[in-house]
């Protein structure tokens, strides 16, 4: 009697694993809503309180999950660590642009690129290329960023819908009041170049952003290009219309299942 033919990995049945099945929940909660509270999470994941809480810590101390003070609240989202890992494979994808794409980038604008995507309210890097060691540190290390902070962020808020960016305008505290009359004065330029611009690190470096979307012409990510301000300022221009090119030609690709952001 021949013996049966081995399964293969997609066929074997793999085993659960209750507190593996607990925590994965967890996280998938804030995955699909950002911001979620602990009472929150103490309702739809059904775990005792001070399983969750257990839980909950433990993922905030190793950078899992991120906390985040709304008034008397902490809200809940995904932390460094996660962005962090994808970060470092070097494989990611956001719609049709791979690393290979930001490496191409890179090379013809002679900076630092990066892609990232919107996490809340905030914005996470999740993919570079040609960071230097050392003013490259900033961004590998601190991949959330505020939004108003960063050409990144004010590319993805200005494509937000109105409401949305009032919303988010709305919840700023009182020291970004500066930071948001320079957005609503950037606004309109940014929508009608399509193009964002941000000084950092006290003026040295200079950055440009865009938005890259999806077929539906949904915002999925901002591409931006990061490098020394008396180099890139000079060449603003010229820069801006490559990583626009870019971009269009990363959107008009027809490819097959693509990954998820």
């Amino acid at each position: 009697m021949m013996a049966p033919p081995k399964k293969t990995d997609e066929e074997r049945n793999h085993s659960p694993h209750r507190t593996i099945d607990r925590v994965a929940r967890l996280i998938e909660e804030i995955v699909y809503r950002p911001g979620m509270t602990f009472g929150e999470l103490l309702k739809v994941t059904d775990l005792p309180k001070s399983t969750l809480h257990g839980f909950v810590e433990g993922l905030l101390a190793n950078g899992w999950l991120y906390g985040q003070r709304d008034g008397s609240q902490h809200r809940l989202h995904l932390g460094p660590a996660v962005y962090g890992l994808i970060l470092s494979s070097g494989k990611v994808r956001a719609g049709s642009v791979s690393n290979g794409d930001l490496y191409e980038l890179h090379a013809k604008v002679d900076a630092e690129v990066y892609l990232g995507v919107l996490v809340g309210h905030q914005l996470v890097y999740v993919a570079e290329a040609g960071a230097d060691p050392v003013a490259g540190f900033h961004p590998r290390n601190v991949i959330r960023r505020e939004l108003l902070r960063s050409a990144g962020g004010k590319a993805l808020l200005a494509s937000q819908p109105q409401t949305w960016i009032e919303n988010f305008l709305r919840a700023r505290p009182s020291e970004s009041d500066d930071l948001i009359r320079d957005f609503l004065a950037e606004a309109r330029d940014i929508r009608a170049t399509g193009v964002a611009h941000n000084f950092t690190q006290n003026g040295t470096r200079f950055a440009l952003a865009s938005v890259l979307r999806d077929s539906g012409g949904k915002p999925v990510a901002s591409v931006t290009v990061v490098g020394p301000a008396d180099s890139l300022v000079a060449r603003r221009e010229e820069i801006a219309k490559e990583l626009l090119q870019y971009i269009a030609r990363w959107e008009r690709r027809e490819t097959e299942a693509r990954e998820a952001i």
